[in-house]
């Protein structure tokens, strides 16, 4: 379905960000935003813990877009978490409460593929180019550097350090002198040097910033000329000068200088350090500024899964590509299970179970590139944690708890499923009807050929699941048979039923 309106929510270290857009051609026109300054990665306490007051800041503005988003349908509203939730050990426990403030899902989006948006945004917002183009994004907790070509991402890395996390490690009284400054730059580079190798060899033409961060610096060095010839943007000289500017007037505050916006100045000396780190380990003289970034990508993302070029299906190719998948036996073992949803769920599944039924099923053998020998857990386990362009850190624990899940006993879903909300109820739902699905469609292509399967019903029942097959095919196969069997002690575990019943085959009609 193609939407008319659509909005993004930005869940960022620093700031929450609301935008909605009209599509009009395929293209997106913004009609309104409201951004508050929650400081989410300054209530990450020691322990990795997320605070109460933080939590609470964060409950109140998602609250406030939650009503600006009322009414709108969930295909048109996408909601990301970004670095702070990543790193967050009560994630788990907060994203409920957050999603019950904002009334949509909220996906917690990995560094890479946060940095895939973060470009995607950019590129829209600049001026059509050949060349190659390199994107950092300074962000509260984390900082991402990319290099694409016109809309294509193709180097990508998040580093943990960020305006918020930076300004509180060195500059936690506000005051700023030579030798901190010094200390945060230094502390920078070491984050930035493992990689600048690779990025400087790769190449771009142009360097932009798309952060708050990088705009406020460049406002500043614009409005007090600081920049030589009166170049716009952010430059070497530009940014050196405002650092010793910085460490003169001892505080981000007590700087004498235009364009500081009041929500920017109890973080913007740690972005100054992060950035001219970046200038100095990069080799870049001078950076512009691009309006669009992550929130702007997640709408042409959006917009993108409208009309079918959905990203997460690229990455499903590839990874079939990459892990030597038998293509054959994936797609008979997707029409059978796709077939065995459509009939538990009456004939209205949802496009979404659809979807990760069949990306599940083009990759439940992916393990097997590892080892042969419990290969539904190594393929699990690369799903659970490989950079997985498009999707979101809950749409890879689901998807793993599928390929997981598709062989083997049962009982193991549960600690691995709990943490993540995957709906682990005692009734029959949404992802034991894809298992299900998943593990039929597995034992009845165990030939791996296309010989033709018999004809069989599965339904869903009030405490689990029935499944009918001729008694004759069961006679001929009596492997399969067993196994079916076997299936029933595996439900059971988990309180579920799965009974197998045999149909008897019709008499042959006798001649007149």
């Amino acid at each position: 379905m193609i939407y008319e309106t659509v909005a993004a929510v930005d869940m960022g270290s620093n700031s929450f960000r609301l935008q909605l857009g009209r599509v009009v051609d395929d293209q997106i026109y913004a009609l309104d935003s409201l951004k508050e300054p929650v400081r989410l990665a300054s209530g990450l306490m020691a322990d990795k813990h997320l605070g109460l007051p933080s939590q609470a800041r964060a409950l109140e503005t998602l609250r406030c877009f939650g009503e600006r988003l009322r009414g709108m349908d969930q295909g048109a509203v996408r909601a990301v978490a970004t670095n702070t939730l990543r790193v967050a050990k009560n994630a788990a426990e907060f994203l409920p409460l957050a999603e019950e403030a904002l009334g949509f899902p909220i996906e917690v989006i990995a560094g890479r593929e946060e940095a895939r948006l973060i470009y995607l945004g950019a590129a829209h917002s600049l001026p059509a180019a050949r060349h190659k183009r390199l994107v950092v994004d300074i962000g509260g907790g984390s900082t991402e550097f990319v290099v694409g070509k016109r809309y294509q991402a193709q180097l990508m890395e998040s580093l943990y350090m960020g305006c918020v996390s930076y300004t509180l490690r060195f500059f936690p009284d506000g005051m700023v002198d030579k030798k901190r400054l010094r200390a945060a730059q230094v502390a920078a580079a070491k984050e930035i040097e493992p990689i600048a190798r690779a990025y400087k060899r790769f190449g771009w033409k142009e360097a932009v910033g798309s952060s708050g961060s990088a705009r406020a610096i460049a406002d500043v060095l614009e409005m007090n000329e600081l920049n030589p010839r009166g170049q716009f943007g952010i430059t070497r000289v530009g940014l050196d000068r405002l650092c010793a500017l910085l460490v003169k007037a001892g505080s981000a505050e007590a700087l004498d200088l235009q364009g500081i916006r009041t929500d920017r100045m109890p973080v913007l000396a740690g972005g100054i350090a992060i950035l001219s780190a970046v200038f100095a380990e990069l080799g870049i003289e001078e950076m512009s500024y691009a309006d669009g970034g992550l929130r702007l990508g997640v709408l042409y993302d959006l917009l993108d899964r409208f009309h079918h070029h959905d990203m997460r299906d690229s990455t499903v190719a590839q990874f079939r590509r990459r892990y030597q998948v038998e293509v054959e036996q994936s797609r008979r073992i997707e029409a059978t299970a796709l077939s065995a949803l459509k009939q538990v769920t009456g004939g209205l599944p949802s496009a979404t179970d659809r979807q990760f039924l069949s990306w599940a099923a083009r990759l439940h053998e992916i393990g097997i590139s590892v080892a042969h020998s419990a290969y539904h857990k190594h393929g699990a386990y690369i799903l659970t944690y490989a950079d997985m362009p498009g999707f979101s850190r809950r749409d890879q624990a689901r998807l793993a708890m599928l390929v997981l899940a598709h062989r083997g006993t049962l009982d193991k879903l549960r600690a691995m499923a709990a943490p993540q909300g995957c709906f682990l109820a005692g009734a029959v739902d949404s992802i034991w009807r894809l298992i299900f699905s998943l593990r039929l469609a597995v034992l009845l292509h165990r030939a791996r050929d296309d010989r033709e399967l018999p004809k069989w019903r599965a339904r869903a029942t009030s405490g689990g699941f029935s499944l009918e097959l001729a008694g004759e095919w069961l006679d001929e196969n009596p492997w399969t048979a067993a196994a079916l069997g076997e299936e029933g002690a595996a439900w059971k575990v988990l309180g579920l039923d799965y009974v197998v019943k045999s149909r008897p085959a019709r008499p042959a009609r006798r001649a007149a």
